[in-house]
């Protein structure tokens, strides 16, 4: 199925479109959204969301890029709006559990297994992962685009709608933060 046929299939809300995207896309969709949340049942739940966004709003789609950086654009802005509730119930969980101890506990990011990562490499997946949820949202996309996702500076440029330049330099920031951060934990 070409790109074009898709998205005529996708606006006319046909089944057979949609379940095409779901298999070609959710994979690459899951795999991005649990680098940036971390957490396996919450890409899950964010994978899906982003699914019916694409199909709720597939009108608005203009075409000005590829299908799929678009759909990666919904992916990450859901990932990050996720971690941005995540912080801001994490500062009023604080304050909730001066009221009512031992009601909230504080959220913390589990461990996970990405799918990208080899058996033997576990733990210091593990160890780059929690320094990676340590960056700020833009290196953590940008980071996780290119080095997780493997995707080009252009198609990171335009899934951030950011120049490549700024690209390189968050990249840039992401590994010198990654060293600072890493050097701490180890």
């Amino acid at each position: 199925m070409t790109e074009q046929e898709l998205i005529r299939g996708l606006r006319a809300h046909e089944e057979e479109s949609f379940r095409w995207l779901v298999e070609n896309y959710q994979a690459a969709v899951y795999n991005t959204v649990l680098g940036i949340v971390q957490s396996a049942s919450d890409a899950e739940d964010i994978s899906q969301e982003v699914f019916i966004q694409v199909f709720r709003s597939i009108d608005q789609f203009k075409g000005e890029s590829k299908l799929s950086t678009w759909v990666y654009r919904i992916a990450t802005t859901k990932s990050l709006d996720f971690l941005r509730g995540k912080k801001s119930k994490k500062r009023f969980a604080f304050f909730h559990r001066l009221g009512l101890p031992g009601e909230d506990r504080e959220m913390e990011i589990t461990e996970f297994h990405h799918p990208g990562v080899a058996a033997e490499q576990k733990e210091t997946a593990a160890l780059l992962f929690r320094a990676i949820a340590k960056l700020p949202d833009n290196q953590k996309t940008a980071f996780i685009l290119t080095r997780l996702e493997q995707l080009s500076h252009a198609e990171t440029s335009n899934i951030m709608k950011i120049t490549i330049p700024a690209v390189e330099s968050l990249l840039h920031r992401a590994k010198l933060n990654l060293k600072k951060i890493l050097k701490m934990e180890l």
